[in-house]
């Protein structure tokens, strides 16, 4: 495998709940938006509960300004109001707001006000309506990510930064569109991390990620605008006549597949429901958040915990497509797992776990380091990248005098590292940028470190 250019990316996405879009195109079957609160599949007194403390913390007196905090449609939310009326805990300001379509008024009463503060003080969760567990497991079915189809033009050109062997298409193509777990090993340096990205890119579509769910009563977060990109909501206008919320449950965000990178940093408790006492609700961990897209786990052998035990925590996931998470109160429930494991590691397969683990991820791809030809083809276009002059002898001493020392073995790094360095020296000395054996010469020191002992 070749590399031409490296690094990671992570676009961080930002809900606007103001942004009106059009329609989503066809692809992935949107949620259905509620069309009554007996839809919701929640309990009345929870719905009830948010309502109120989403008006009294956002201070909003008006429907149409709670449909769209709440993330419902207005008929949905207009009945809500209803029910809290009937219950004393709203009542309507008996004036009409002319700037918002003559919508009438509401404001808690002093019953309300404290119901409010009593919910609030149970949990400090409000705004968006949380989504029943149940319901979001058959949204996943129908965006999962063992649906998506790629092509190998779609993954040609999401790879277009990368010079790759045509061999290595053959095997990532039948992994990638299997959705099953992927093990990426080789050298360090060689474009593990970036094929990775390179996977994340090809998929393209869109799917829906709820911004909570509801288990048991308990609220989990879901949504993350560091891992959720390119969200999309629709909203009412109330002044128009076309609705457009309706086209999906905007309880949801629309986003690319999602795509979660771990690395040295990754311990076990981070796949582990994450509780904040002081608002008393949970976010959801990282395999839930990537649900419908990738979860890379870069650096394997680089985290606290040994890979097997970090593998052992993925079997019946990957095996049986479900997780099993827990609340503060001990209670285990399952979750539905959907997502592309891609494990990259520098360490040989055989040296990090047995055979049973291995056994259970299904596609194991071995990137290794550049030819010659390829990494001239490399050294090539980053040179011309950072506008600096290729110089044939500084090149063929470079492949004949200082890779012979390390018995010519290439990496897709190098040429990257090297030209840096070389450009680095010619801004502090003040002279144009140039290749010569000399630089070639500064610049390697700096790539490898000198076998000496160190007398202390």
């Amino acid at each position: 495998m070749t590399l031409a250019t490296g690094g990671r990316q992570i676009t961080d996405g930002q809900t606007d709940m103001n942004m009106q879009t059009t329609p989503p195109p066809a692809g992935v079957t949107p949620p259905p938006a509620p069309r009554s609160l007996a839809a919701m599949q929640l309990s009345p007194v929870m719905m009830r509960d948010i309502l109120l403390k989403t008006m009294f913390r956002m201070n909003l007196t008006l429907v149409s300004d709670l449909s769209q905090a709440i993330c419902l449609p207005i008929p949905v939310t207009q009945e809500l109001v209803d029910l809290a009326r009937s219950q004393r805990l709203l009542e309507a300001t008996g004036t009409l707001h002319a700037t918002s379509a003559n919508e009438m008024g509401y404001q808690l009463t002093d019953g309300g006000k404290a119901r409010a503060l009593d919910a609030l003080a149970q949990s400090e969760y409000y705004g968006a309506m949380p989504v029943p567990l149940a319901v979001y497991t058959e949204q996943v079915k129908r965006q999962s990510i063992r649906n998506i189809h790629i092509t190998r033009d779609q993954l040609t050109a999401a790879m277009g930064h990368l010079i790759l062997p045509p061999d290595l298409l053959d095997q990532l193509g039948p992994a990638v569109g299997a959705g099953r777990s992927i093990l990426m090993y080789g050298p360090p340096g060689n474009g593990k991390s970036s094929i990775s990205n390179g996977i994340r890119d090809a998929l393209g579509d869109k799917i829906y990620i709820p911004r909570a769910i509801e288990y048991s009563g308990q609220v989990i977060t879901v949504f993350d605008p560091i891992v959720h990109s390119a969200a999309e909501t629709d909203i009412d206008d109330p002044n128009s006549l076309r609705r457009t919320s309706g086209k999906f449950d905007t309880r949801y965000v629309r986003c690319e597949r999602p795509t979660v990178i771990t690395g040295g940093e990754l311990s076990l408790a981070m796949l582990d429901l994450v509780y904040n006492p002081t608002a008393r609700t949970y976010q959801a961990p990282l395999q839930l958040k990537s649900s419908g897209g990738i979860f890379i786990i870069d650096d394997l052998g680089r985290q606290e915990e040994p890979p097997q035990k970090i593998v052992n925590r993925w079997i019946v996931p990957l095996e049986e497509g479900r997780d099993i998470l827990a609340l503060q109160s001990g209670e285990k429930f399952e979750v539905p797992f959907d997502t592309l494991v891609i494990f990259s590691t520098n360490f040989h397969p055989n040296e990090i776990f047995d055979k049973a683990a291995l056994r259970r991820i299904f596609f194991k791809i071995k990137i290794d380091g550049p030819n010659q030809e390829n990494f001239l083809k490399i050294f090539a276009m980053v040179a011309r990248k950072r506008k600096m002059p290729l110089d044939e002898a500084s090149l063929v001493y470079l492949l004949k005098k200082k890779y012979p020392t390390i018995d010519n073995i290439y990496a897709n790094y190098q040429p990257i590292f090297l030209i840096d360095q070389m450009i680095s020296i010619c801004n502090f000395e003040g002279r144009p940028y140039e290749m010569t054996p000399e630089l070639i010469d500064r610049a390697w020191a700096n790539m490898f470190v000198k076998e000496e002992l160190i007398v202390h």
